[in-house]
């Protein structure tokens, strides 16, 4: 049966499955549901448990002995199988079926915690075996419109009354990082009294920036057509003190790129296939942003952007007299779908 993690603990009260799958990429949520039934199995007086790490070359064989294992000091335990970012494979797979046939004489508990599970991994021959005693757990990130209310509930458990424009706030600072923005609560859970009511000016001045910048960050959001976020995350990089040659490189890059996924899209060759043939491949995550780029920006605009991106570059070699960061703003805001006066302005362009 499947449940969602807010709905996990719920659940747990009324009945302890023998087995919870908690699958997804959102860590805070992924540690409370299996927090949740490490708590549930201790309350009901499962008190050994056994972990195993899916690591490279991991011996499935490992998962019967566990199971098969009697224990002198419990009738029952808790087996935890953790993979992870590490897929099942055809061993754990036929591990996992094995396991699932001899859940009717077991009293053991099994918790799968792993990444994200797509509907064809659902309909799987060991996920259906399990299914039918399980508790299926998918983590799904919290959508932007939805996290200040999410942040609000959160602070309920420190003792913490939030007001929504804190809760806001507070989701804005930490960029959607569930962990930070937790951890921020955590924070000043310790600093206010039992009860507190929090504000926005008390986030204002008790929390920290835990937003962290890199270049993919900045070349996600251009691609993404994001041009508020990219604007934003190019000024954390500034301020981070990340160099020019470095920024312009990664915007370069993913120009490059465009660029040669619309040659390939020119000569009638699929999308698919013009992702594929880029060195590294595109993977398919990544390939969503990339066909938004595409249809945001035809050829000419592209090869636009690059010129700019070659200009930029000798401006910062002092050769030419463009403002460096301004231009690496302008580029970045133009490549995401908004409008940079620099990659407009005439004058970028000419040779001196």
């Amino acid at each position: 049966m499947k449940v969602f993690a807010d709905q996990l603990p719920a659940a747990l009260e009324k009945k302890l499955p023998k087995v919870v799958i908690v699958a997804g990429d959102e860590p805070l949520q992924h540690r409370d549901a299996c927090d949740a039934v490490r708590a549930a199995a201790r309350k009901a007086g499962v008190e050994e448990r056994e972990v195993l790490d899916v690591e490279a070359n991991f011996a499935w064989g490992r998962l019967d002995e566990t199971s098969n294992n009697l224990s002198l000091f419990a009738s029952c335990k808790l087996l935890e199988v953790r993979l992870g970012k590490h897929s099942l494979g055809q061993e754990g797979a036929k591990a996992l079926s094995r396991y699932a046939e001899q859940l009717t004489t077991s009293d053991d508990i099994l918790l799968i915690s792993m990444g994200k599970l797509d509907a064809r991994q659902q309909k799987s021959a060991w996920f259906k075996a399990l299914d039918k005693y399980a508790l299926f757990v998918p983590v799904w990130p919290v959508d932007a419109s939805r996290l200040g209310f999410w942040l609000r509930d959160r602070a309920s458990r420190h003792g913490l009354t939030l007001e929504l424009d804190a809760a806001r706030l507070l989701g804005e600072r930490t960029e959607g990082n569930l962990l930070a923005a937790d951890q921020e609560l955590q924070k000043l859970a310790l600093l206010s009294s039992p009860g507190a009511r929090i504000t926005a000016d008390s986030i204002l001045q008790g929390v920290e920036d835990n937003t962290r910048f890199d270049v993919f960050t900045l070349a996600d959001a251009c691609l993404k057509g994001d041009p508020a976020r990219t604007s934003r995350v190019l000024h954390g990089l500034r301020s981070e003190g990340v160099e020019a040659p470095i920024v312009l490189w990664a915007l370069s890059r993913e120009l490059r790129t465009l660029l040669s996924i619309q040659q390939h899209l020119e000569q009638g060759q699929s999308f698919e296939h013009a992702c594929k043939a880029q060195k590294p491949m595109i993977f398919d995550k990544r390939r969503p942003a990339y066909q938004k780029a595409i249809a945001r920006l035809p050829m000419k605009r592209l090869h636009k952007l690059l010129l700019m991106a070659q200009r930029l570059d000798l401006s910062i070699k002092g050769a030419v007299a463009i403002p460096t960061w301004e231009g690496l703003h302008d580029l970045a805001l133009t490549l995401a779908g908004g409008r940079g006066l620099l990659a407009d302005a005439a004058w970028t362009y000419q040779v001196r």
